[in-house]
């Protein structure tokens, strides 16, 4: 009898051990949903973004990587910013730096990639993605966002001709033509320009990017002097807000309060100019944080392993005059 009730106490024993461990084997699969990944995660968690330019310096160009460094961080990526002071040369070295070090993509800021095409394509042939703001686009680039530049030359300059000139007068162009956007500006201009005979172009003056304010101001400064009889100048068009301002500053100072200046980036420093009744009498805002925003939903995309259309994408712009300039004031 004593071994029989040892047989089922052991019995007894071995079923409850049993279930003991069913139950632990049950309790696994909330540690295994413990390590999904958790609902907030992105498709940028983890990645390294590499946002390069050459021209952090400039206002618009440091906005830009701004808001981009600020909306990728915001979704868990790393970002990388390097400038490389207007050089070139250095820009073409760190993108083979970045590529070796096998970052998750590349990021051109305001700069021309088909000066740097061979390093670019060593980064796509790594399988590297590259995106443009506000830059050129070269085959292979998965996305450039930007203004739709040639269609803003046109906007401002036919603002200038018509209805500010009134299709008569001189003007001064003030470019930068190494710059992609810029370049396509000055192309409207120059398309223009034949189509209105009452108008004659004084002279072009390229505008380093290094300091365009005071460089723009010190040039206009020399033409002025070259054409001191009071309208011998009529109007200024400048490919970019920053030479504007400096045109403005220099009509200013020469008391030429006659002269039109225009630009184009919707830069505050030149709605306040705007608004302020100065010789700016206009410009054309892009939409950085539109280029921004389409950047961000690509390479969401195409970190998430969905497709996506490749080619140069527009976010709109706005003609600001005096009318309207108070309502771009931030």
């Amino acid at each position: 009898m004593k071994k029989i009730i040892a047989l089922l106490a052991a019995l007894t024993l071995a079923v409850s051990l049993t279930a003991c461990g069913g139950a632990q084997a049950g309790s696994a699969a909330p540690a295994e949903e413990t390590d999904a990944p958790a609902e907030n995660s992105t498709p940028f968690a983890g990645k390294n973004v590499s946002v390069m330019t050459p021209y952090l310096s400039s206002i618009t160009t440091n906005q830009m990587v701004g808001y981009l460094q600020d909306d990728l961080t915001a979704q868990g990526a790393e970002v990388n910013v390097i400038d490389t002071a207007n050089d070139f040369s250095v820009l073409a070295s760190r993108i083979e730096d970045v590529t070796a070090a096998g970052t998750d993509a590349i990021v051109l800021v305001s700069a021309d990639p088909t000066q740097l095409e061979n390093q670019l394509r060593e980064a796509m042939d790594a399988g590297i993605p590259v995106f443009g703001v506000d830059s050129g686009y070269i085959d292979g680039m998965q996305v450039n966002a930007t203004s739709d530049n040639y269609q803003m030359g046109q906007l401002i300059v036919n603002y200038l001709f018509d209805d500010l000139m009134g299709g008569q007068g001189t003007v001064i162009a003030l470019t930068h033509r190494p710059h992609p956007g810029v370049v396509r500006r000055c192309e409207a201009f120059d398309d223009l320009l034949p189509q209105y005979s009452g108008i004659s172009l004084i002279t072009e003056q390229h505008v380093p990017a290094e300091q365009p304010i005071n460089d723009a101001q010190d040039i206009v400064q020399n033409l002025l002097l070259a054409n001191p009889e009071k309208d011998s100048v009529t109007a200024i068009f400048c490919g970019w807000d920053e030479p504007a301002i400096g045109a403005t500053q220099a009509c200013q100072e020469a008391g030429r309060d006659e002269i039109l200046v225009v630009g184009v980036d919707g830069n505050q420093q030149a709605v306040s100019l705007i608004q302020e009744g100065s010789n700016l009498k206009a410009t054309v805002a892009q939409n950085f944080q539109g280029m921004i925003d389409i950047i961000m939903e690509d390479m969401g995309k195409l970190f998430a392993g969905e497709a996506i259309e490749t080619g140069e994408k527009y976010a709109e712009a706005t003609l600001i005059t005096a009318e309207n300039a108070a309502e771009f004031m931030q």
